[in-house]
């Protein structure tokens, strides 16, 4: 099969397509052979092949945590799936498991939730891992109810943009950060209530106007760097602020502390590092839900680029570009 290799830890040119073996489905197990349509590029992509994966001795290696395809073959063991279903999941990528960057891999039947049925296979390969991360930051970092304030920093990119849609079904009225007139436009139709342009404004200022100078109950950021200390007066006393960066090393915590402060960390990939197998089919369940949502047209993924598979490296530069609203994808068969 093709596939892109990262053959070294560097700039987006060690992504290399070459002919790789064909995964195979072992007789007896639960496994899944799914021939991939699209995967999804993330930032952690590019991280990793930037930095080096979790498992350096494992180079070269196959990236790409979220996918989407077909179902070709399947275990002797398998029960809820069979060749020709569509599916969409985020395994492998991290440098152990085989990534989505190619033709074909095989993923537990267990860590695989059905495609949603009126999306492309490009927007389902956009949709795991940023709706994962925001479902897990919101629901259950978070603790997020019905009629509370959110305060969502970067509503318009890739986690931001479900978390706004994921707040709004959970009951919640919610403010976000952007840095344009267009992204204001595109968060304003996933229904935020309140759009800041942090550029121009003092986005604690105007989290605190919005709540009659209380605080939101909950923030939620996805920026990291000072933004992450510097919103903290932004939320309510005895609130919660959840990060999916890790906190700078130079965090002032004094406000966290004076104002008792619930402090979230968001790492969606924990269950994939550690092999926590309940966690990660907790993760299938979410995409399952997810999935009833899109198809009930609750739920929206933004693509903004597509790229075919040969390309992954010029991927991987326009996502490092910075300021991407929405998803960006490769296309790794006509489907």
């Amino acid at each position: 099969m093709k596939a892109v290799l990262m053959t070294a830890a560097g700039s987006p040119e060690v992504l290399q397509l070459q002919e790789v073996p064909n995964p195979t489905v072992p007789v007896g197990n639960s496994e899944l052979l799914v021939r991939l349509v699209a995967a999804g590029i993330n930032p952690i992509d590019t991280k990793l092949r930037s930095r080096g994966t979790f498992y350096p001795d494992r180079t070269p290696t196959i990236l790409g945590c979220d996918g989407a395809g077909i179902v070709e073959a399947v275990g002797a063991s398998v029960q809820r799936f069979r060749p020709g279903d569509e599916v969409y999941f985020c395994y492998g990528g991290l440098g152990a498991h085989q990534g989505n960057y190619a033709e074909y891999t095989v993923v537990d039947e267990r860590f695989v939730a059905r495609k949603p049925a009126s999306i492309s296979f490009a927007e389902a390969a956009a949709a795991p891992l940023v709706l994962i991360t925001a479902w897990e930051a919101l629901y259950e970092r978070g603790r997020l109810e019905p009629g509370e304030r959110v305060l969502i920093h970067a509503g318009a990119g890739g986690v931001g943009h479900v978390a706004i849609q994921l707040a709004k079904l959970k009951g919640a009225t919610v403010s976000t950060t952007v840095g344009s007139e267009e992204k204001a436009n595109f968060v304003k139709q996933l229904s935020a209530d309140h759009v800041i342009f942090y550029k121009q404004t003092d986005f604690v200022q105007a989290a605190l106007d919005w709540t009659n100078g209380e605080g939101v109950d909950l923030a939620f950021d996805t920026v990291g760097g000072e933004t992450f200390h510097k919103t903290f007066p932004a939320v309510r006393v005895y609130g919660d602020i959840v990060t999916i960066l890790e906190p700078d090393a130079n965090t002032v915590w004094k406000t966290a502390r004076q104002r008792n402060l619930r402090i979230g960390l968001e790492l969606m990939l924990t269950p994939a590092l550690l092999g926590l197998e309940e966690s990660l089919q907790h993760h299938a369940e979410i995409l399952e839900q997810c999935a009833t949502w899109i198809d009930e047209s609750k739920l929206k993924i933004h693509v903004t680029h597509k790229f075919p598979l040969k390309e992954a490296a010029k991927a991987h530069q326009l996502i490092e570009s910075g300021s991407v609203t929405g998803k960006i994808v490769l296309l790794i068969s006509d489907d």
